[in-house]
């Protein structure tokens, strides 16, 4: 079921810092003068002596959020996506995932539902360089409630954690008494003639291209995994024995993100029709989050689209 639109992921990531600050005290937060765009100023508010601006410097925060949490702090940095993941990459694999320390790396402005701001600032390809990496977990929420569980999780999860957070207003997807699990995917709608696995805001968008195929008498699946690394194998496993038609739907890049996981999973252990929806190895461009997920073919009508075609 999808509710009306409520709040941006990245709200999830600012109200959860609050709570984990005043229920944690070993909690800090570190930012690269982003912090009114990622939320976590208001931590800084209330908490200034576990709050850093690391200035634009994305390097020496990872850098530093390393030290920190060698020093028995949890740590949860911020910037945008395309900063955090691409500039500060060699201080996130040598310093954070290397040592398997515990930094929560939470940028917001990932994909390309960041809008106007163009390719320059469109991360498309930040899934694929952490989920290369050993030790780190990749999660991406699907609206407010989950990313709001998910940063409260991954204070207790052991090791680096990437949450790939987003710009824009994004459907409800989940009730307020969601619980996350690492690891754990959710299957949202049932279905036997092909199956949807989708992340992000582009779970919305699968479960209303569910809704338009139901019409027509096709009965689509959607699955949430929720963590793309680990990965549910399981539940994929056996929606792809049920359907024989897999259809895997982000906003990132088609290689080496969602559906290069699923591809890689189904080819050893189960080989099945897999069809990536997302970004073809392109860079971003200019326009509004409506418009990109349009030129892009990541609307709920192109699924629909795809998914016809195929059958």
């Amino acid at each position: 079921m999808i509710w009306d639109c409520d709040k941006a992921t990245r709200n999830g990531y600012r109200d959860a810092l609050l709570e984990l600050g005043r229920e944690q005290g070993n909690v800090v937060v570190l930012d690269c003068d982003l912090s009114k765009s990622t939320g976590s100023h208001l931590f800084g508010q209330e908490y200034p002596g576990r709050f850093f601006n690391c200035g634009i410097a994305e390097q020496s925060m990872m850098g530093t959020a390393a030290g920190l949490a060698a020093s028995g702090k949890v740590c949860y940095t911020g910037s945008f996506a395309v900063f955090a993941t691409g500039r500060a990459y060699e201080q996130i694999r040598n310093t954070i995932a290397y040592c398997n320390l515990n930094v929560n790396i939470c940028p917001t402005h990932a994909g390309i539902t960041v809008g106007p701001d163009g390719g320059s600032h469109q991360s498309i390809a930040d899934i694929s360089l952490m989920r290369a990496l050993p030790n780190m977990k990749v999660v991406v929420p699907a609206d407010y409630i989950e990313a709001k569980a998910a940063v409260k999780a991954a204070y207790s999860i052991d090791g680096p954690v990437y949450i790939r957070l987003g710009r824009p207003l994004v459907p409800k997807i989940y009730s307020e008494d969601y619980e996350f699990q690492l690891g754990k995917a959710r299957i949202l709608r049932e279905g036997g003639d092909v199956v949807i696995i989708a992340v992000g805001v582009m779970v919305a968008e699968a479960l209303k291209a569910a809704e338009i195929l139901a019409r027509d008498s096709i009965n689509a699946q959607v699955i949430n995994p929720i963590t793309i690394k680990p990965l549910d194998d399981e539940v994929i496993l056996v929606a792809a024995a049920k359907t024989g038609l897999v259809i895997t739907a982000e906003e990132h890049s088609i290689i080496g993100g969602l559906g290069s996981a699923v591809s890689e999973l189904l080819s050893e252990r189960l080989p099945t029709k897999v069809v990536r929806i997302g970004v073809r190895d392109k860079f971003g461009t200019s326009g509004s989050p409506a418009e990109l997920m349009k030129y892009y073919g990541l609307t709920a009508a192109d699924i629909v689209m795809k998914i016809k075609d195929l059958l």
